[in-house]
């Protein structure tokens, strides 16, 4: 691949007093990335050469610049978006913490949104100390779809084969059956069918739906919602010949190995989905929200700031958002 056809990958730095600049560090020194991507980290310099120091790490090294047009496609690159010295607190959590992730990934959508990047991986945040008055959102997937003004956004957890995507996302649990609708599922199933084969390359997609209620309401005896909202919704999907089944207990769905017949799974709502598939692919599981105009995704885990410093995270779930955030965008291209 010549150095300029690269893929300009920008990665956000997330909660610099988490595992994030770890995790960062130790995937980018995976020599294949440089070969297959060109990665601009967002953020500071200054972070990632104290955090290079605190975990001991000597051979990684990077090119520094204060503006993209700028980047070296034989390097890796950090993009400085302030000149300021940081009170790095390795395992707390700070309001200046919140504060520049959000100056990472506001400057990284916007890139992206502009298409001077090709994809935006982010690093974990803090869903708390983020919040000011320009980030008023549950995470990223919900400020993403705002940002990029897209109707319907889906958040699907990945690792090779097996994908889960979510109805209800970053809500209380309290309010998960008034919000799963007809209407809703029927908008993130579309969002999911287009990614599975505009994302994935997959000319059919065969998805599993997964119940609202135990054991999938038995029948209306344990709920009404699959008898009187699911079921119809599906039976609608197979007259128009997509391959829509459902709805399957979600006790019994990933435990007995159904997943493996189908190319995509619909939970209702959060815990249900990513439970079993953290349970199942937690140091390979990649988060990526379907339905954006550009290719987003993250690791699966959080901030881990009880082993933050202590060169303890596994950066596998980050490098394999970058290594799939380039799988995405070659089937885009050839779908296109």
């Amino acid at each position: 691949m010549e150095e300029t056809d690269k893929p300009i990958i920008a990665i956000t730095i997330g909660d610099v007093n988490s595992i994030a600049p770890e995790v960062i560090i130790k995937a980018l020194e995976d020599n294949r990335i440089l070969k297959m991507m060109t990665p601009v980290v967002y953020g500071s310099g200054k972070i990632l050469s104290y955090y290079r120091k605190a975990l001991n790490i000597k051979d990684f090294n990077y090119f520094q610049l204060k503006k993209l047009d700028e980047l070296s496609h034989k390097k890796l690159n950090v993009l400085n978006l302030w000149e300021e010295t940081i009170n790095i607190t390795m395992g707390e959590s700070t309001a200046e913490g919140g504060k520049y992730a959000f100056t990472s990934i506001k400057h990284a959508v916007q890139d992206a949104m502009d298409g001077t990047v090709d994809a935006v991986v982010t690093a974990p945040i803090n869903k708390h100390n983020i919040q000011s008055d320009d980030f008023k959102f549950a995470g990223h997937t919900e400020y993403l779809a705002e940002t990029a003004g897209v109707q319907e956004s889906l958040m699907l957890l990945v690792d090779g084969t097996l994908r889960v995507g979510v109805v209800t996302g970053h809500i209380p649990i309290t309010e998960v059956a008034q919000k799963v609708t007809k209407d809703k599922i029927h908008k993130k199933l579309t969002v999911l069918e287009k990614s599975l084969k505009m994302d994935f390359g997959i000319a059919k997609p065969k998805i599993a739906v997964l119940g609202l209620n135990p054991h999938a309401g038995d029948n209306g005896v344990i709920g009404s919602e699959e008898e009187e909202m699911i079921k119809p919704l599906i039976n609608e999907w197979k007259e128009k010949g997509k391959l829509v089944f459902g709805p399957f207990p979600a006790d019994g769905f990933f435990g007995n190995g159904q997943y493996k017949n189908f190319d995509a799974v619909l939970a209702m709502y959060h815990d249900q989905g990513l439970v079993p598939f953290k349970t199942l692919a937690f140091a390979n599981g990649v988060n990526f929200t379907a339905g954006l105009p550009f290719v987003r995704t993250s690791p699966d885990h959080g901030t881990a700031y009880d082993i933050t410093g202590k060169n303890l995270a596994d950066e596998t779930s980050m490098r394999q958002a970058l290594f799939l955030a380039l799988e995405i965008l070659k089937n885009r291209k050839e779908y296109s």
